[in-house]
C-alpha cells in the first residue's frame, strides 16, 4: 500500500497547565489522561494500542517516545514507522520540543523511506546496487510500457488489451497483499487467461529490467526490504538488535507485506502498534484488517490498551458513533466505546430530501444560516462516499457564488474524463469547435494536434466535395488512409461513436445522447487506460441525470461549460474562507465544527457493489463511523429519496446504516418539498429551509 497523505490533527489530551522547560523531567501523570498514561508507560513487550477517533493517538505516540528517552532508551534504538512524511515529521518535532533530543538521531519515517535506507546498506545482498535510483510513478509507467513494447510490439494495438498503467496497478496490488500476480489478474480478467499469462511474463521481465539497470519503484522498496530481512541473516540480526523499541502508527492500515516486515524486525516482540480497527477504510488498496486483529496471536503476551476518551465531538455525536460500532461483527472487531469530554450540543439531524438537487439546496441553505450566525465557511465540511455524489452540490455552489475547495481532488467538471466526454458532445453540436475535437482525438496513439488538424482538414474537404457531413467524412476511406497505423482501430470506433451521437442528437433527449456517448468508444478507452475506471464511469453516468434536467443538448452544454468555467477559474483570494468538500476517505484525520454527510441512501452509501457482496459491507460501515466522528458540534445526515439512473427516476431507501440506529440517536427532519417549512419530531413545525434562512446568496428553484 502506498504511503498516503492524512492531515492528522489528532493531538488531544489534557494540555500542560503551565509552560514546561523542555530539559526538565516530564510529568506524564499530569499531562496525560489515565488511558493515555497506561499506554505511554507500558512495560517492554508487545503492545497494541487501540486509539478511538479523536482520542489523542498522536499525543500518545509522541509521549511514548519521550517516556522511553526519559527512561534511558537511546534515540538510535527507536524505530518509528508512519504512513506519511508529514506525520513522521510532526511527531519527531514534538518529541524534540518535549525532550530537546534532536530529531535527526531517530530512524523514522514512512515505510518506503525507511525501506530505502535499509536497501542503501544491504540491497546488494539481493542483487540491487547500493546506488540504485528510485522511479516515480511516471517513470515506472514508462519503463513498463517499454518492456511490453519490446516483448510484444502489437500488444497495445489491440483494443482488448489494457495499457501499462492499469497493468502496473495490478502488479503493485498483488505485491503489497502478498498474492500471486496471476491470481490478481484472473480476478480482473477472468475470461482471458491468455492475457493473464502475457501480463505475468511482462511483470517478470519488468522486475528483471529494473534490477539490471539499478532501478527500484516504490513497491520494490518494501518487497526488497522484506527479502533482505528474510534472506540476509546479518541484516536481520543487525536491525533486530539495534531497535529495542518499534513503534508503528496507523496500524489498521498496514498491508500484509508491511506487517511481515514489522514482525521480522520486531521478532523479539519489542513492538507497540497504534491504530483503530474501526477506522480501517483502505482495504481496496491493500490494507489488511486481519493484521491488527491477529496481532496478539503473532506476538504472544500482547497487552491491549484502549484509549477511548474523545476530545473532538459532542456527547450526542459520540452516542451515534458508538451506535454504529455496536452493529459490527464481534469476530472482526475490538470492542470500544468513545467517552465524551466536550459539552452537550444538539442531536445529530437526519434529513430526507426529494432528490439530489433538493439535497444540495437544503445543505447550502443550512450553510447560509450558519454563516449568518457568524460561523465561517472553513468551519464547515460536506462529506460524501464518492466524488460524483457531489455534482449537484457543486452546481448549486457555483450558482450561488459560494467559495469552496475540494479536499478530495478536482472539482467535478474539471476532471479529465468529464472534459473528454463533454468534448465529444461539443464537437457534435458544433463541428467547427476544433478545440473540442483535439481534446478527445489526441487521446489516440500517435495522434497529436498537428496530425489531428490535418485529418480534420481532409475530412472537411471531403465533406465539401461529396456534400456530406463531417461525421460521415471522418470515416471516409480517403481520410482513414491518412490515420497513423497505431490509431486506425480507435479511429474507426471514434468516428462510429460520433455518428451515433450525431444521429441521437437529432431527435433523442439530452439524457439519451449523453448515455449514447458514454457507451461508445470512450468507455473502452477508460477501461484500457485507468485502473479506477469504474469510479470514472460512475462520474460520467451522473451526467445523464444532469442532462435530464435540460430540454436540448446545446442548452445543457452551455450550462455545463459555464459551470465548469465558474468553478475552475475562481481566483483564490488571500484570507478568504472556503467551504470544504471532501470524500470521506480524504477527510480521515481531519475535523470540523459542523459536518454534513450527503447521499446516505442504499446504493450510494453503502454502494451497490457492497450491497451485492462484491465489496466489503463492513468497511462501508466503518467509513460511516469515520464520517460521523469528523464532526465536533453539529452533524447533519442527508439522503435523497429519488435518484435518476440514466434519466429514469428510481426510489431510494435510507442507508441501512441509518436504519440500524435507534431513533433516539438523532432528530428526524421531514422537509417540505420547497424547504419553506419543516417538521421536527422534537420541536414541531419550524421555519427551516431556504425560505426561512434569509441567506446571503441567490437561490435556484427546481
Amino acid at each position: 500500500m502506498y504511503d498516503y497523505e492524512d492531515d492528522d490533527d489528532d493531538v488531544f489530551g489534557p494540555p500542560p497547565s503551565v509552560p514546561r522547560n523542555t530539559q526538565s523531567a516530564i510529568d506524564f501523570t499530569r499531562e496525560l489522561n489515565a488511558d493515555q498514561l497506561a499506554a505511554v508507560t507500558a512495560e517492554d513487550g508487545p503492545a497494541l494500542v487501540l486509539a478511538g477517533a479523536g482520542s489523542g493517538k498522536t499525543r500518545t505516540l509522541t509521549y511514548r517516545v519521550a517516556y522511553l528517552l526519559q527512561n534511558g532508551v537511546t534515540p538510535e534504538s527507536i524505530l518509528l514507522l508512519t504512513f506519511t512524511n508529514k506525520a513522521s515529521k510532526q511527531m519527531l518535532e514534538r518529541v524534540e520540543e518535549l525532550t530537546d533530543m534532536g530529531a535527526h538521531r531517530f530512524l523514522g519515517g514512512t515505510f518506503h523511506h525507511v525501506g530505502g535506507q535499509v536497501l542503501r546498506s544491504f540491497g546488494d545482498s539481493i542483487g540491487l546496487t547500493k546506488s540504485f535510483t528510485i522511479l516515480d510513478d511516471g517513470d515506472s509507467d514508462s519503463l513498463l510500457n517499454e518492456v511490453i513494447r519490446d516483448l510484444d510490439p502489437g500488444f497495445f494495438k489491440s483494443k482488448e488489451n489494457p495499457k501499462a498503467k492499469p497493468i502496473k496497478g495490478l502488479l503493485s496490488f498483488s505485491r503489497n497483499i502478498g498474492a500471486s500476480f496471476e491470481e490478481v489478474a484472473k480476478g480482473r480478467y477472468p475470461s482471458n487467461m491468455e492475457l493473464c499469462s502475457k501480463i505475468d511474463s511482462f511483470a517478470r521481465i519488468y522486475q528483471q529490467t529494473k534490477l539490471e539497470r539499478g532501478l527500484a519503484d516504490y513497491d520494490d522498496l518494501l518487497v526488497y526490504w522484506l527479502e533482505v530481512m528474510e534472506n540476509n541473516q546479518e541484516a536481520a540480526e543487525y536491525y533486530q538488535q539495534r531497535f529495542s523499541h518499534v513503534l508503528v502508527d496507523e496500524y489498521q492500515d498496514v498491508n500484509s507485506l508491511q506487517a511481515r516486515i514489522v514482525d521480522k524486525i520486531a521478532s523479539n516482540h519489542q513492538i507497540m502498534a497504534v491504530g483503530d480497527d474501526a477506522q480501517c477504510i483502505y482495504t481496496w488498496r491493500g490494507a489488511d484488517l486481519d493484521q491488527i486483529m491477529s496481532f496478539p496471536e503473532r506476538h504472544p503476551g500482547t497487552k491491549i490498551f484502549k484509549i477511548e476518551t474523545n476530545y473532538r465531538s459532542s456527547p450526542e455525536i459520540l452516542e451515534l458513533a458508538n451506535g454504529i460500532l455496536q452493529r459490527r461483527a464481534v469476530e472482526t472487531s475490538y470492542s470500544k466505546i468513545l467517552k465524551p469530554s466536550r459539552p452537550h450540543q444538539d442531536l445529530p439531524v437526519l434529513v430526507p430530501t426529494m432528490d439530489t438537487y433538493q439535497q444540495a439546496d437544503f445543505v447550502l441553505s443550512k450553510v447560509e444560516q450558519l454563516y449568518d450566525q457568524g460561523i465561517d465557511y472553513d468551519q464547515i465540511a460536506i462529506l460524501y462516499r464518492a466524488h460524483f455524489h457531489a455534482m449537484e452540490l457543486q452546481i448549486e455552489l457555483s450558482r450561488r457564488g459560494m467559495p469552496f475547495v475540494i479536499t478530495s481532488g478536482l472539482r467535478f467538471f474539471e476532471q479529465a474524463h468529464v472534459k473528454d466526454l463533454v468534448a465529444q458532445l461539443r464537437f457534435v453540436i458544433n463541428p467547427r469547435d476544433r478545440t473540442a475535437f483535439y481534446r478527445f482525438i489526441c487521446l489516440l496513439p500517435k495522434v497529436g494536434e498537428k496530425t489531428a488538424a490535418k485529418l480534420l482538414l481532409h475530412a472537411e474537404k471531403q465533406g465539401n466535395s461529396l456534400q456530406k457531413s463531417i461525421f460521415d467524412t471522418l470515416a471516409d476511406p480517403v481520410v482513414y488512409s491518412k490515420v497513423p497505423a497505431d490509431a486506425k482501430d480507435d479511429w474507426s470506433e471514434v468516428t462510429e461513436t460520433l455518428q451515433n451521437i450525431h444521429t441521437l442528437a437529432q431527435s433523442a433527449t439530452p439524457a439519451q445522447v449523453v448515455e449514447g456517448a458514454i457507451c461508445g468508444w470512450y468507455q473502452d478507452y477508460l477501461r484500457r487506460t485507468y485502473e479506477n475506471w469504474p469510479r470514472r464511469e460512475e462520474d460520467l453516468e451522473s451526467l445523464v441525470d444532469f442532462a435530464s434536467k435540460h430540454q436540448n443538448l446545446a442548452e445543457m452544454l452551455s450550462q455545463l461549460v459555464l459551470l465548469s468555467s465558474e468553478s475552475g477559474d475562481r481566483v483564490v483570494r488571500p484570507g478568504e474562507k472556503y467551504l470544504r468538500l471532501s470524500t470521506i476517505h480524504q477527510s480521515k484525520g481531519l475535523e470540523y465544527p459542523h459536518v454534513f454527510i450527503i447521499g446516505l441512501a442504499d446504493g450510494l452509501f453503502p454502494g451497490k457493489r457492497a450491497i451485492d457482496g462484491e465489496s466489503d459491507l463492513e468497511e462501508e460501515r466503518r467509513l460511516f463511523y469515520v464520517a460521523t466522528t469528523r464532526a465536533e458540534k453539529s452533524l447533519h445526515m442527508i439522503y435523497p429519496m429519488l435518484s435518476s439512473q440514466k434519466g429514469t427516476p428510481v426510489r431510494l431507501m435510507q442507508s441501512r446504516f441509518l436504519k440500524e440506529l435507534p431513533e433516539t440517536k438523532y432528530q428526524l427532519l421531514n422537509t417540505h418539498s420547497s424547504f419553506g417549512r419543516a417538521y421536527s419530531k422534537s420541536s414541531g413545525w419550524n421555519q427551516y429551509g431556504s425560505g426561512g434562512y434569509g441567506g446571503r446568496h441567490g437561490r435556484r428553484s427546481y
